[in-house]
């Protein structure tokens, strides 16, 4: 009678670890990404020709191996416009979300940690911004300041920044009430230093992804302003403008509104996604 004898297994350390596989939406994330990016900072790698050259002889043409995402209506290469209104879009998008986030951090530090009275007319402030829609408060400083580039970063900054400083005045909260801001109180630490040291590292630390999303976020309302009128004027190329010189052949060159459509749709994926990652990163215990 013959016996088998099994070797024993390996305990789990001392078997090789895998090599993790990255997820694919990770990868068509990253691939998105550096499409975005290289198209912002070099459009001329992806569409060489100028976006702003008329052809009137091949106007309203719908895409073809020529003409890949069709014709507007004098004839510029839609392709060559979305490509090279990246930049625009982007470039808008990130100053917006970047005047959002340093209004939030103010607004939120002297909510927080200014004494009692400008404290609480801080918090007032706050929630009465709150109160007001994104697009409705980002239309009345437009109207006031009047439609340009540099306007239309303010004025979706200004708009997207009292939601960020209410999650910004909660961080700040949390990380003051810490157990290692009160051993450093009780140890006797002066309080700029403590807040510089241990409060504000800490409270601000979930920025890095809160700027990745609300790039996106940005982009979508700066074009959305751009489709009303009160964004970049023609003949740039920036997405919203794109729309919005796009929406009188809509039924005819339904192209000239659904490319543009899909490209800002594309951004705001992407800027959600790599926020979406960062956030994961960033999480304690990960």
């Amino acid at each position: 009678m013959t016996t088998t004898t099994t070797r024993p297994e390996a305990p789990a350390a001392a078997r090789p670890a895998r090599a993790a596989r990255p997820r694919p939406g990770v990868l068509f994330t990253g691939l998105a990404a550096v499409v975005l990016g290289v198209a912002a900072a070099a459009p001329w790698l992806l569409a060489p020709a100028d976006p702003d050259a008329i052809d009137l002889a091949a106007t309203l043409q719908p895409p073809s191996p020529t003409h890949w995402f069709g014709t507007d209506e004098i004839g510029r290469d839609l392709y060559t416009r979305v490509v090279h209104g990246a930049g625009q879009s982007l470039t808008i998008g990130v100053g917006a979300a970047a005047v959002a986030l340093l209004l939030a951090v103010l607004l939120a530090l002297a909510a927080t940690l200014a004494p009692g009275p400008v404290a609480t007319a801080t918090d007032r402030v706050i929630d009465v911004l709150f109160a007001f829609p994104t697009l409705l408060l980002a239309l009345l400083l437009v109207s006031v300041l009047g439609p340009a580039p540099q306007t239309l970063v303010v004025a979706v900054g200004v708009g997207v920044a009292p939601g960020y400083a209410r999650m910004v005045r909660a961080q700040l909260l949390g990380a003051r009430r810490s157990p290692y801001v009160e051993a450093a109180t009780a140890l006797g630490h002066r309080r700029t230093r403590i807040v510089a040291r241990h409060v504000l590292p800490n409270a601000l630390r979930p920025l890095v992804a809160v700027f990745a999303l609300s790039v996106g976020q940005c982009v979508v309302w700066a074009s959305s302003l751009s489709f009303l009128g009160l964004g970049v004027a023609p003949p740039a190329s920036e997405w919203g403008a794109l729309l919005e010189a796009g929406r009188a052949y809509v039924t005819v060159a339904g192209w000239l509104v659904v490319l543009p459509g899909l490209a800002i749709v594309a951004l705001a994926v992407t800027a959600t996604a790599l926020g979406r990652a960062l956030q994961s990163h960033l999480e304690p215990g990960e």
